[in-house]
């Protein structure tokens, strides 16, 4: 499997700004960046965010505000405060320099196991496991199947993953099992027939039986590729659709409130009423409970400050 996968990687890898370098700010930036978003949306941004803030220092003393502005687009701005303040325990704490051990990057804030795992791997190349969605996708299918009945906890896949890493080759290693979950063994249309590991997944094996057995009942012949995971995919699609819509939800609102307040002149400030006529045209008195409760949790998450009934960006 390890020769397999890090043969595809080489041929395969797409040629990503964050793959050139080992500079552990500019690998947490995108970490923080990727986090629930495409790596499309991310490209242009981390350019842009990379132009307005070159390094750490630059980071660590830019007005909070104005990293929220530059965030724009990217969504979760919750990620853009931790950022600047995990730069900024950097800066103080570490004398401008990234710890290398992952427990120390652990303590920043923002940072958990994954991205510690990852700082740890991409910009020092320690031969470190850890597990994002991707990779435990892949791993999980690999190793165990696709109803994984006997899937280990995350603590023990995390072991299994640790056993996998190849002497030497963590980076290549862990950059190659998420680019598989990315481009081949994604969740819901599995490109299985251009997989470089299928000979060796359980999960693929299964969907092969499970197959041959279906058709042999029905009289026919042995499929030469599994439809299991279109199958798969469509039942997941159509979850998907029934699942409660994301505009009109909490975090919607919460980042509506945001990008109004990125609007607004620097220092400047919207009255907490104002803000409720434009975050909804039919908002009246009476939500002015709900809408002080959101705003709460935007001063709790360091994202907007509210002074004398007015909101405005940190």
């Amino acid at each position: 499997m390890q020769t397999a996968l890090l043969d595809w990687f080489a041929q395969h890898a797409r040629d990503l700004p964050w793959r050139r370098t080992r500079d552990p700010y500019r690998i947490l930036v995108a970490e923080l960046m990727l986090q629930q978003t495409q790596v499309a949306r991310v490209l242009p941004k981390y350019e842009a965010f990379l132009a307005a803030f070159p390094d750490l220092a630059t980071l660590a003393a830019a007005p909070t505000a104005e990293v929220i502005r530059r965030w724009a687009g990217l969504g979760y701005n919750r990620r853009a405060v931790n950022l600047q303040r995990a730069v900024q325990m950097v800066w103080q704490e570490h004398g401008g320099v990234f710890p290398r051990d992952v427990a120390l990057l652990r303590q920043l804030p923002g940072v958990g196991p994954y991205t510690a795992g990852a700082v740890a791997c991409f910009a020092f190349e320690q031969d470190v496991a850890f597990m994002d969605t991707n990779i435990r996708r892949v791993l999980l299918r690999t190793h165990y199947g696709d109803a994984q009945l006997d899937a280990p906890g995350e603590r023990a896949l995390l072991a299994v993953a640790q056993r996998l890493v190849p002497a030497g080759q963590g980076w290549a290693w862990n950059q190659a099992l998420m680019e598989l979950g990315a481009l081949i063994c994604t969740a819901t249309t599995p490109a299985c027939q251009r997989c470089p590991v299928r000979p060796m997944c359980r999960a693929y094996a299964e969907w092969q039986v499970a197959d041959a057995v279906t058709l042999l009942a029905m009289g026919g012949l042995p499929p030469t590729q599994s439809a299991r995971p279109q199958q798969r995919a469509a039942e997941q699609r159509a979850a998907y659709r029934s699942e409660t819509p994301f505009v009109g939800s909490r975090r919607w609102y919460r980042g509506r409130i945001v990008d109004l307040l990125r609007t607004l002149p620097p220092e400047c400030s919207l009255p907490l009423a104002d803000l409720g006529a434009q975050l909804k045209a039919d908002f009246t008195p009476d939500e002015m409970a709900w809408l002080d409760e959101l705003v709460q949790g935007l001063v709790r998450d360091g994202l907007v400050v509210m002074e004398d009934g007015a909101v405005r960006l940190p």
